[in-house]
């Protein structure tokens, strides 16, 4: 692999290695170990309180674990803040919306952008050259990229706080995009949804990951077991902190340890469809 480089489909984008995380005497995380390729979508189940969201949590910097390594194109990240991986390609929905409700749709998805702006401060200051080339590229990503992939034209002034549930799903999913990640987090993105808007969130996941324009490879963490097993190239299984199995979804359906600790002797994983 070169290292923060270029990869391309297949190649290891993310890695965790022996990782462990303790709160107190609490083990949160106990020797996991995960290695995601790039262009795929990769799904983490498990029961609640399995150590799932604290996993995205190590990813993306708000946890540093007490042990192991995390590697993101080959280099570890372990010590790196948010902001920074960030910068790197790494970007994150949360399992409870974190928008700013008193600022309009197109609002909270600008703010994703920011990072991606280099303008100095006397060229902002004057809005001339090089700001308002940024300036004017930006637009037309938000516009005619997200907001068009998203479907939320005709909300992309209204005030967040004045939406229902769903579309601020779509304006969170909006604002991570904005970063143009090459790796997006995705943490309970369909918790809340009905029915029809689990389906159109499904489908904005897989244009994401699929469409030429996006390539992004996504991390999902989902209860939702008819969605996690229809989209996921791969399937990591955690147990109250402890890895059980990683494959492909057939082979996780069929896994006994799975079908036990998490699955149930249900036909949960059957599609919604």
């Amino acid at each position: 692999m070169v290292q923060g480089g270029a990869l391309k489909e297949g190649d290891t984008i993310l890695e965790l290695v022996d990782v462990h995380m303790h709160f107190g005497k609490v083990a949160a995380l106990s020797g996991v170990s995960l290695e995601v390729k790039k262009g795929e979508i990769h799904s983490i189940i498990g029961p609640n309180g399995a150590g799932k969201t604290v996993m995205m949590n190590c990813i993306n910097g708000l946890y540093r674990p007490q042990k192991g390594d995390i590697l993101y194109k080959g280099q570890r990240i372990n010590e790196l803040k948010p902001y920074q991986r960030a910068e790197l390609g790494l970007s994150r929905t949360f399992q409870k919306i974190e928008l700013f409700g008193g600022m309009t749709v197109l609002d909270n998805i600008r703010l994703g952008r920011h990072i991606q702006l280099r303008s100095g401060i006397v060229s902002g200051s004057i809005y001339v050259g090089k700001t308002r080339k940024e300036e004017l590229e930006c637009r037309k990503f938000l516009e005619e990229e997200i907001i068009d992939l998203l479907e939320i034209e005709d909300i992309r002034d209204k005030t967040v706080h004045m939406l229902p549930y769903g579309l601020q799903k779509r304006v969170e999913l909006g604002r991570a995009l904005a970063l143009q990640p090459e790796l997006l987090l995705l943490d309970e993105p369909l918790a809340g949804l009905n029915l029809e808007e689990v389906e159109d969130m499904a489908r904005f996941i897989l244009d994401i990951n699929e469409e030429e324009r996006w390539r992004v490879t996504c991390i999902l963490v989902e209860h939702d077991m008819g969605v996690v097993m229809d989209i996921s190239n791969r399937v990591f299984v955690l147990n109250f902190g402890n890895p059980i199995m990683d494959g492909p979804p057939a082979e996780v359906q069929k896994n006994p340890e799975v079908v036990k600790a998490y699955l149930g002797e249900e036909d949960l994983y059957s599609t919604r469809r």
